[in-house]
């Protein structure tokens, strides 16, 4: 019997795939979470063997908690994979190359859209059990055509501050600039982008794989 971890923010959707998953003749569902800081305490806790991760769940996401379950920094660049814990199936509306290149870092085994059907979610479960990687093919290819960076380097490394949680006065003090000038090359990064706020142009920058 395969135990499952099944974690959603949106109770409809989680609860549904878990009844689904649950009349699977070989599988379990042992619990479920709608967070990612509880997915993966629970995870450690019930020990399943796969855990399903919703990719967007505040406070904490999916992506985080993978890392947290795969046993590496979940605030870092990369995790370091605990080849004797749960395997990971991360579960996403969107194809975003920087994103999977994270995932396949921590070491999750599995990508697929929230699109999947369930009878092939759960034939991709068993590989995985088994120690396949399955990775959803539209979502690979949208990874090997994704665009370069328009950004400099300095707007970079301002976004990157900007996902750190940092006022303007904090993140000027951090790098050493004034926070007139911050405000400027954010601003700048943000036309770019075509995003209105800072955060969305970070969390933009963030999920191509920018910073």
């Amino acid at each position: 019997m395969i135990r499952l971890l099944v974690a959603d923010d949106e109770t409809l959707i989680r609860e549904a795939l878990a009844a689904l998953l649950d009349l699977e003749e070989d599988m379990t569902v042992v619990i479920q979470a709608d967070n990612g800081e509880d997915a993966a305490a629970l995870a450690e806790l019930h020990t399943p063997d796969v855990a399903i991760l919703d990719l967007e769940m505040p406070p904490r996401d999916g992506l985080w908690a993978a890392a947290r379950i795969l046993g590496g920094n979940p605030d870092g660049p990369t995790a370091t994979r605990n080849t004797h814990g749960p395997k990971v199936v991360l579960v996403t509306r969107h194809a975003r190359p920087g994103v999977l290149r994270r995932a396949l870092a921590a070491g999750v085994s599995g990508f697929v859209p929230k699109t999947t059907p369930a009878d092939q979610l759960a034939r991709i479960i068993r590989d995985v059990n088994a120690g396949r990687r399955y990775i959803d093919p539209e979502i690979a290819a949208s990874a090997l055509t994704e665009d370069r960076s328009p950004l400099t380097e300095r707007e970079l490394e301002l976004l990157r501050a900007t996902r750190g949680g940092g006022t303007i006065d904090e993140i000027a003090a951090e790098l050493h600039l004034a926070s007139g000038t911050v405000r400027n090359y954010l601003s700048t990064a943000m036309k770019k982008l075509g995003k209105r706020t800072r955060h969305a142009a970070a969390q933009h920058a963030w999920e191509q794989g920018w910073i």
